[in-house]
Formats: C-alpha cells, structure tokens, sequence
C-alpha cells in the first residue's frame, strides 16, 4: 500500500525574506502552483501560491515572500494517500508538504500526482451535476487582460472559461499569466490585449449528465484542473479536482 513517502517530490523551498520576484521564477520554471517557506532551520513555516505572486506584476520588485505567507497543509511520510487527499481538501490547495516528526521540510506531494492513483483506486458514483460547483466566474472573449487578471486574482480560482456571446470558446489559467511572457508585459503597462487572443482552445468540457467517473479520468488524461460543465452550449458549471476528491475522502 502506497504512502506520502512513495509520493513524495523534491521541491524548491524559499526563505521569508527572499523576493516575490524568485517565488514568480520557481512557478515559471516548475509546475508547482505553491512554493513552501522555510525558516533558518529548514523548519516549515508556510507556503504561498500562484494567486499571491500573481499580486505582484513588477518583474524587478523588491517586495519579499514575508507578507504573503499563509499557512501550509502538512503530513508525515508515513501519511496514507487517502489522509493526504483530506488534507489537501481542507486545506483548499493543490499539494502539501511532507515533514519529519521535528517539523522539518523535506518535500511535497504534488495534487496532480495524488489524484490519478485516487482515482483509479476507489470508486466514484453520482453524476457531474452533483459534484459539480454552479456558481461559474466566466470572462468575455473582448474582456482586457487586465480585467480578466483582476477576476482570477479576486476569485482565486486556477482558471476561468472565456464566452464569446455565452458560448464557451476557450479557458485561461493563472500559469497562464505566469508563463506567458506576452501576457506579463500587457499587465504591466498599458496595452490593450483580449483575452481571446491568448486562451487556450478548445476545451476540454462534460456534461451534467456526464458520471464523475468519466469526468474525473478526463482531469487525468488531460492533466487539467478544473473541466466546465456545459449543457446546450451554455455553461452551466465547473468540477475540479477537489470537488472529486471530495466524493472520494467521504468513503474513503
């Protein structure tokens, strides 16, 4: 039986008082979505994520990590998967750190890398219409990039559909914003991009009547976090990685 240990990657971790301008560096070069803080000792002392760098265009600030840490979701290396699962679900984050006993930081597992043997290992029933979350935050198509950077960091959510005439026709995501070096410039000064001309297309989308089964193994054959819901070409929801997890650490 698999536990946090078999799981377990080694990550980057960052200092307080180092730049937000280094955090933006490691979630550019990485697929992490957190970066995890240590203290002097190589003690956890929280983590930030995307949304927190995200507050922060100016590629040569000086603002420091200090003031955007928040606390981490943590386990040991003998956690079972399905405990890890809950703490990532409680904790509304996308992967936790693996500690000693004594506190000490030693790594992480990584939600991307938990969900597929999840998913794979237990049963999920119920449609996505049940698990699904029906308040959707959607940006338009001829929406500026400035707008829609002030939606994903308000809402906090990692991507958002893009309507055009209330059809969906693309996402966006927050790597988006950190990885595409168009976008980072047009946020920093005052040029005018649509958001359709940077979104990803098509989308990857299910049905309400779609099983949480089936809409669970298309988060994992497309590595994708969240999936909309669409129902006549209107969307009508959004199922993630977490509202699955949340169908499966109930009878876990």
């Amino acid at each position: 039986m698999k536990l946090a240990r078999d799981l377990m990657i080694d990550v980057v971790s960052l200092h307080k008082d180092e730049y937000v301008t280094r955090a933006r560096q490691v979630l550019r070069d990485d697929v992490y979505r957190e970066i995890y803080i240590t203290d002097e000792k190589q003690q956890l002392a929280g983590m930030i994520d995307i949304t927190d760098v995200l507050k922060v265009t100016d590629t040569r600030s000086n603002v420091t990590i200090s003031g955007f840490i928040r606390e981490a979701a943590a386990v040991t290396m003998e956690t079972t998967l399905e405990e890890v699962a809950k703490a990532i679900l409680k904790a509304g984050v996308d992967s936790t750190a693996v500690i000693r006993d004594d506190g000490k930081f030693i790594g992480a597992i990584l939600l991307r890398d938990l969900f597929p043997i999840l998913v794979s290992r237990h049963e999920i029933n119920g449609l996505t219409e049940d698990s699904m979350t029906k308040h959707v935050i959607c940006c338009d198509a001829e929406d500026s990039m400035q707008k829609v950077y002030s939606l994903i960091i308000e809402s906090g959510y990692s991507s958002l559909p893009i309507l055009s005439k209330k059809t969906l026709i693309g996402i966006i995501s927050r790597r988006d914003l950190i990885e595409n070096g168009g976008i980072r410039r047009s946020l920093g000064n005052s040029t005018i991009t649509q958001v359709n001309r940077v979104m990803t297309t098509p989308v990857i989308t299910a049905r309400p009547d779609t099983t949480v089964s089936d809409a669970a193994k298309h988060l994992v054959t497309h590595d994708i976090s969240r999936i909309p819901v669409v129902d006549n070409g209107v969307v009508v929801g959004i199922l993630d990685r977490h509202d699955v997890l949340k169908n499966l650490v109930t009878k876990a």
